[in-house]
């Protein structure tokens, strides 16, 4: 469905770019904002994060200057980003800017963009993000599934638009939960503080991943960004207004490839789907009984383009009646809106006629892997050649709205001079929805039966296709093709907050504060989506009834050239791209059924709703030592209680569906919503200490409790399977809403050297003990919950095993049951497009396996911070560097094991080194960013896999990026960037190197742009 835009919202934002053409980065402030609603007067000495004077930053120096003092002059562990200058953030995405912290990493979308931030170890999921001290929604979407992720998208908000990143890493009283590797709070401008201000930037991005794609599928060579900032007081400075936006596009692309269908893993004897016996001709060095092997079920090449169009702006509206109370009232809104087009190249293994060789164990991995297929020259009435298999050339699309909202009203009051009250309400949402009436995203396979004897060679960074053809088949030619199976998706998702603040301090007098404060936050999340799918993979149709102009002859190899081997000749490179919407009207027409084609307008499969109301007050006590060595002290605690509802949408199977050789499918019958609730409470205690050792020395000391809450999926109200079976059942899940937050217990010790002028070292070391860890196949069971009969092992089955067919021979015992059995009960070589055997009562019964999560034990997380910060001297050059070691053998993903683990996402050791020129008119910023190779999760195997156990990890990976800018003035200054200079390629990998996930190329992104400041 098509989501239209109400119109009101469109004339703000017009509004604001008319005003403004916005887009800040503006007034820098010497120590950092509190996160929460708290009054801004303290005291020096307190060293607490609270709003300072106002200080306007320009420049790289000054930049982290400001950062440095931010840290130096926190309460607790805090790292921060101070913009630049008005409207100039150090990297053109926020997640980008993060990762230049240490302990701070990104994940990156497919094309090189950074997303989300996992922080000290711990992955985006539990890490809380804040927006003025607000708790920020996600939504997210999962390709063909639900999300279960509560990560916050970075991708959606332009670094324009912010004037400083907190990220603190040590636990306040007075910062909401939900952030056990850290609370990032993002800082946007306030009029009373910034004063006026009037600025334009306009800039052109060539993504030269855009040229790297079929014709058909690029964007335009360059793409506008254009952002501005509008802030000016009146009546004396009582009242102020500030119009910040921004506007950019970008067309870019990436190409991949990988192993989408998933790896069978066995142990080197054992049997199962995809196994390769012991002994069999033609496969070396097979693993042994105690070693790991992964094989294949497929190998797919695609080409993807992007375009991407994101609007951000910010309205603030800000009263001072007098000069003990300030009112704020602001809107926020972000739009994101991204379209991706899709062609493919794919093989599918049947796991008959095996050859191998293999890498020493005991994780062994594919040096190459074959199968012979006994291809002919023969042609079929409808195009194929008879024995052949298919060369699948698929193509899809997606389109997504993200769109986030924030609406907020602050008051401040100095009732006396010792005490502060201040009142803060926020609702926020977050949506992603289909921007297309066709759905969110489709996909329509097409396929040439030519295909012969298949090896793919996994023994370089690109894995290798070769194949031979059809006796008599020079090529691969629109002719031969067909069009098979279809997927057209709706997705949604959507997140609320709902929250509420009362904060307050009092002060003593004696250079100690008591802070306090309760809240009330309600936040909800659904995410649903829905099908429509035809599972025609055996092909509609003749070959002569699909006009060849739909498809056009290209060559896969050359869009991995950034890949060494991808010129290898034995690369058998060449497929068909086409244009998606040509082929889905020709669908439509062929089939009659164009309501077909396209997605439906229901969410079928699932629809999760679940909402959380956690009320939370906290005491925090502050305090200061005038000793020989300065202590700062500051005690809190924190009340939480959470109270969960969670329902599903849960679907009933019916029937079981024989439509290809290894596809089962389900018909599903009624739907249904189940409920569930749960809830839980916690105290969590902090204790902050820091102790001037001199005044360049400060040594730092802390101790608090932190939480992190379950996926989306984890907490949901019921149970969910797959309409996809195989030979072996089918899977599922069912949700938890009893399961207990990950509890954190954190220690942290620092020592920071303050040698110069802006210029600093600084060292430390932090502990996490983290229980109640959420194990999301902690419990599980195998049952026929739904009394549903299979084909498989059915006496139809069985009598094809008996006449000769082998037991995993799926295509020949189909065929026999045609040949013998058609017409009988539950066969019908007519029905669908390759015919049906669906089950018939008598047959085996459908098994399930369920997986169900649960609080499984506790682990420990250990790590070092280094970091370094030079300027030498008045030369106008300097470096930046750090250094993150994390550790924790009890939370890293064992290899040679298999089945599910305990394990901790995004555990890696990381690194950045950026060095700079800032004098006269120049300013030169060369960075680089270095992550090692990490677990991004184990959810591998085949997509029916009652396992889908497999790690997968992020392989090494290193970035350079380079910023030049030249001021011609005070006013007008041009701009340079440059990102990914050296053309780097991204690989994830399982067990073995070899054992290829995914492995994708962008290419580099060069800007240039002009900002003028009209003050």
């Amino acid at each position: 469905m098509k989501l239209v835009q109400s119109v009101p919202r469109k004339r703000v934002l017009t509004s604001a770019l008319l005003i403004a053409m916005a887009g800040p980065a503006w007034a820098q402030q010497a120590e950092p904002q509190s996160t929460t609603a708290t009054p801004s007067t303290t005291t020096a000495n307190e060293a607490d994060p609270t709003t300072l004077d106002t200080v306007v930053v320009k420049g790289i120096r000054a930049s982290l200057e400001s950062s440095m003092n931010l840290k130096r002059d926190a309460q607790g562990v805090v790292d921060g980003i101070v913009a630049e200058d008005i409207g100039k953030f150090p990297d053109t995405n926020l997640a980008e800017s993060l990762q230049r912290i240490s302990g701070v990493s990104i994940d990156r979308t497919p094309s090189g963009e950074g997303s989300k931030v996992t922080v000290r170890g711990i992955g985006p999921d539990h890490n809380l993000v804040l927006l003025n001290g607000r708790q920020m929604p996600g939504a997210l979407l999962n390709g063909f599934s639900a999300s279960n992720s509560r990560a916050f998208d970075f991708a959606n908000l332009a670094s324009e638009a912010v004037s400083g990143i907190e990220v603190y890493k040590t636990g306040l009283a007075s910062n909401p939960t939900g952030g056990i590797g850290a609370t990032i709070n993002i800082k946007t401008v306030r009029p009373l503080e910034s004063g006026p201000l009037l600025n334009l930037g306009l800039k052109t991005v060539h993504d030269t991943s855009n040229d790297n794609l079929p014709r058909i599928m690029q964007g335009d060579d360059y793409t506008p960004e254009v952002s501005g900032i509008f802030s000016q007081t009146f009546a004396d400075g009582k009242f102020g207004i500030a119009v910040t936006g921004s506007y950019q596009e970008r067309d870019s692309g990436f190409s991949q490839v990988g192993v989408t269908a998933g790896w069978r893993t066995h142990f080197g004897g054992e049997g199962g789907w995809g196994a390769i016996a012991p002994g069999t001709p033609g496969n070396d060095n097979l693993p042994g009984p105690t070693d790991l092997y992964s094989v294949p079920q497929n190998l797919n090449y695609s080409v993807n383009g992007i375009q991407r169009q994101r609007t951000n702006g910010q309205v603030t509206l800000q009263w001072a009646p007098s000069d003990r109370v300030t009112t704020t009232l602001d809107y926020t809104y972000s739009e994101n809106k991204i379209q991706q087009k899709r062609n493919e190249m794919s093989v599918w293994f049947n796991f008959v006629g095996q050859e191998s060789a293999w890498t020493d164990g005991p994780a062994a991995g594919p040096v190459f892997y074959r199968e012979l297929i006994p291809c002919t020259g023969t042609q079929n009435a409808n195009g194929t050649y008879a024995g052949c298999s298919d060369l699948a050339m698929a193509g899809g699309i997606s389109a997504t709205k993200a769109e986030n909202e924030s609406v907020g009203f602050n008051v401040e009051w100095e009732v006396t001079d010792s005490l502060d009250l201040a009142f803060d309400y926020h609702r926020s949402t977050a949506e992603l929805s289909p921007d297309s009436e066709w759905g969110s995203q489709g996909n329509i396979g097409t396929a040439a039966w030519i295909r012969g004897d298949t090896t793919v060679y996994f023994d370089g960074k690109l894995p290798i296709l070769s194949y031979t053809l059809a006796p008599g088949v020079s090529g691969v030619d629109p002719s031969q093709a067909r069009v098979t199976g279809r997927q057209f998706v709706n997705g949604y998702s959507r997140g609320e907050v709902d929250q509420g603040q009362l904060s307050g301090k009092f002060e003593f007098g004696d250079f100690s504060n008591l802070k306090f404060g309760v809240a009330n936050t309600e936040v909800k999340n659904r995410t649903a989506w829905g099908i429509n799918e035809a599972a025609d993979w055996g092909g509609i149709g003749l070959a002569s009834d699909w006009a060849d102009g739909l498809w056009q002859i290209d060559d896969i190899a050359q869009y991995f050239d950034a890949f060494p081997g991808y010129s290898d000749p034995r690369f058998s490179s060449q497929f068909l791209v086409f244009d998606y919407e040509a082929m889905r009207r020709a669908v439509g027409e062929f089939t009659g059924r164009p309501d077909l084609a396209r997605a439906p307008d229901n969410y079928n499969r699932a629809d999760l709703r679940t909402t959380e109301k956690t009320r939370s007050a906290y005491l925090q006590y502050s305090t200061s030592w005038e000793t020989r060595i300065p202590i700062n002290l500051a005690v809190g605690v924190r009340y939480e209680k959470t109270e969960i509802e969670s329902s599903a949408q849960v679907d009933t199977p019916v029937l079981v569906r024989w439509v290809a050789d290894n596809e089962f499918f389900t018909d599903m019958g009624e739907k249904t919503f189940t409920t569930m609730t749960g809830e839980y409470d916690y105290f969590l205690p902090s204790i902050d200490a820091s102790f001037e050792l001199t005044d360049e020395m400060v040594l730092r000391a802390s101790y608090g409790h932190s939480l992190g809450r379950p996926g989306w999926q984890d907490i949901q109200g019921g149970q969910t399977v797959s309409p996809l079976l195989r030979v072996n059942g089918g899977s599922g899940n069912s949700g938890n809403p009893n399961l207990k937050p990950l509890l954190s217990k954190n220690i942290d010790l620092s020592y920071e050297w303050y040698y110069a002028d802006a210029s600093y070292f600084s060292i430390g070391y932090y502990r996490k003990n983290i229980s109640n860890y959420i194990d999301s196949g902690a419990g599980s069971f195998q049952d026929t919950l739904f009394s549903l009969p299979t084909p498989v092992g059915g006496a139809y089955w069985n009598a094809a095993i008996g006449a000769g067919c082998g037991s995993a021979d799926v295509g020949c015992i189909r065929q026999y049951i045609f040949a013998n059995f058609d017409g009988q009960p539950g066969v019908d070589s007519t029905a669908g497009t390759n015919g049906e055997i669906t089950g018939i009562p008598g047959d085996p019964l459908t098994v399930y396996n369920i997986t169900i999560p649960g609080n499984a034990g506790s682990h420990t997380l250990n790590g070092f911070e280094l970091s370094v910060q030079h300027m030498f001297g008045d030369s106008g050059f300097g470096v930046a560097a750090n250094y993150t070691i994390v550790d924790s053998d009890s939370l890293s993903y064992d290899n040679n094991a298999k089945g599910p683990q305990q394990v901790l996402i995004g555990l890696s050791d990381s690194a950045n080194l950026v060095g700079f020129y800032d004098k006269g008119p120049w300013q030169v910023r060369l960075a680089y960013n270095w992550r090692d190779k990490f677990l991004n999760g184990q959810y591998d195997g085949d997509a029916a896999d009652t396992a889908k156990n497999n790690p997968v990890y992020v392989e090494e990976y290193g970035q350079w990026d380079l910023s030049v800018g030249y001021k011609f003035s005070d006013r007008f200054t041009v701009q340079f960037e440059g990102i990914n200079l050296t053309d780097e390629t991204a690989r994830l990998s399982e067990r073995n190197k070899n054992i290829l996930f995914y492995g994708t190329q962008t290419g580099p992104r060069y800007m240039i742009g002009f900002r003028y400041d009209f003050r």
